[in-house]
């Protein structure tokens, strides 16, 4: 992904050359770090921890955004970076500046005494080593991949919670549910609460046995709490009350079940300063990029508008995503009977065919393309997936030649850029007045 060189730039190129591998899931490494530094993950604010497929960074964003609404300071941690490494990193409520990141990843690097190390493990030992140095009231820690050996469970949390679970990065996880669901519920830890969405039957079954084998109370959507939309207004029915909310700021029906997920946890967490209005207030006002997020600057927005189209960015990338952000998109050309129009690029080892079928009933053409990466698959392999799963597809040269195709269509789509959130940090990454903050 394209950025611009600040100040770690250096620090970064040298990290991500302490391994070969760019993911080799082991905690050996992390916890040797960690005691090098002196433990920082032990010096936290109270952690939530946050595993799942999808949903975890939307969860993280309305987790987020109740807490500040009661006058929390929160540290978040987050993976990946949509346009610059900082968005990763934010320590009571503020980006870490580049010239800070710097200084931790230099004290982080000197700690680690070029031993091998993953990219991923040490700028988590980083980011804790960061928030153990600066106060807050709450930490966010999302999972980066899997659970049980992911860089990340060094924590101790108060709460653990586990997002909607589906068959992704088979190469590490496994090929069933049950068993990508043992590894994210290897953030269950003994005695501390777990909150999970609602599961497919096979990860429920995986997340109530280790649950119970750790002794940890289990709440889980559908059975134990539930969330739903009720003319506009999102509605949570816990045992011992009903809570009736603003609609979630994040737009797509799946963000009610987000939303509720984050509403149960913030509550599991028993902070008195958060209270029913402050829940509501953060509901309506969480705000997380590239998930079927408007556009509505930078020179792709510009374009659209010009020809009269709506532009939208999602970056979900398995059957799951798709499912819910063609729901989304259908909701949208339901209300005036416009066409949809895709501009995607994936990785090659993403189910691409899976991801676009949700997409064939909505009568969607879609236009592909390449993006930065050693792994992303090249625009003729996304159109051949594509044209499998029903879609009438062709291959471009970049997101602009796609736009162009896009907005060629009569009478004028909505138009979706999806398919990765590589793809969608290099749309981010086009002009500053799009970039995360």
């Amino acid at each position: 992904m394209t950025d611009h060189l600040r100040a770690h730039d250096a620090a970064l190129a040298r990290l991500q050359a302490l391994h070969p591998k760019l993911i080799d899931l082991s905690l050996d490494r992390m916890r040797r770090l960690c005691t090098a530094l002196g433990e920082p993950q032990t010096r936290l604010p109270p952690v939530i921890h946050v595993a799942g497929t999808n949903g975890k960074g939307s969860t993280v964003a309305y987790l987020r955004a109740m807490a500040e609404a009661a006058g929390l300071r929160v540290h978040v941690f987050t993976s990946p970076h949509l346009v610059r490494f900082s968005e990763r990193i934010r320590l009571a409520g503020t980006l870490i500046t580049d010239d800070h990141l710097a200084e931790v990843l230099d004290r982080v690097e000197t700690a680690n005494a070029g031993l091998p190390i993953t990219f991923f493990e040490i700028t988590t030992a980083a980011a804790f080593q960061a928030f153990s140095e600066v106060p807050a009231d709450l930490c966010l820690v999302e999972v980066g991949l899997g659970g049980v050996l992911d860089a990340t469970n060094v924590v101790t949390p108060v709460v653990s919670v586990i997002a909607p679970i589906d068959i992704d990065h088979r190469e590490f996880l496994g090929d069933t549910l049950a068993a990508i669901a043992q590894e994210k519920a290897g953030i269950i830890k003994p005695n501390t609460p777990v909150v999970s969405a609602r599961q497919a039957e096979d990860a429920e079954a995986v997340i109530d046995r280790e649950a119970d084998l750790a002794e940890a109370p289990l709440t889980m959507m559908g059975r134990d709490f539930d969330a739903w939309n009720e003319r506009g207004r999102l509605l949570v029915q816990l045992q011992d009350r009903l809570l009736d909310l603003p609609a979630p700021a994040l737009p797509g029906e799946h963000q009610f079940a987000n939303a509720g997920l984050a509403v149960a946890a913030i509550l599991a967490l028993n902070d008195p300063r958060i209270d029913e209005a402050a829940i509501a207030k953060g509901i309506a006002g969480a705000t997380w990029p590239a998930r079927f997020q408007r556009l509505t600057a930078g020179p792709l927005a510009q374009r659209a508008k010009a020809a009269g189209a709506d532009l939208w960015l999602d970056g979900g990338h398995n059957p799951h995503a798709g499912q819910a952000v063609a729901r989304a998109l259908g909701e949208l050309a339901a209300r005036d009977g416009r066409p949809v129009a895709l501009i995607a690029g994936l990785l090659a080892n993403k189910d691409a065919t899976g991801f676009f079928a949700p997409f064939a009933p909505l009568g969607a053409r879609l236009y592909t393309v390449t993006f930065e990466g050693q792994a992303a698959a090249n625009a003729a392999q996304t159109a051949a997936a594509g044209e499998l799963a029903g879609l009438r597809a062709q291959a471009c040269d970049g997101v602009e030649a796609a736009l162009d195709k896009a907005l060629a269509q009569e009478p004028t789509p909505h138009v979706l850029i999806c398919g990765s959130l590589y793809l969608a940090g290099e749309v981010l990454a086009m002009s500053p007045e799009t970039w995360p903050t």
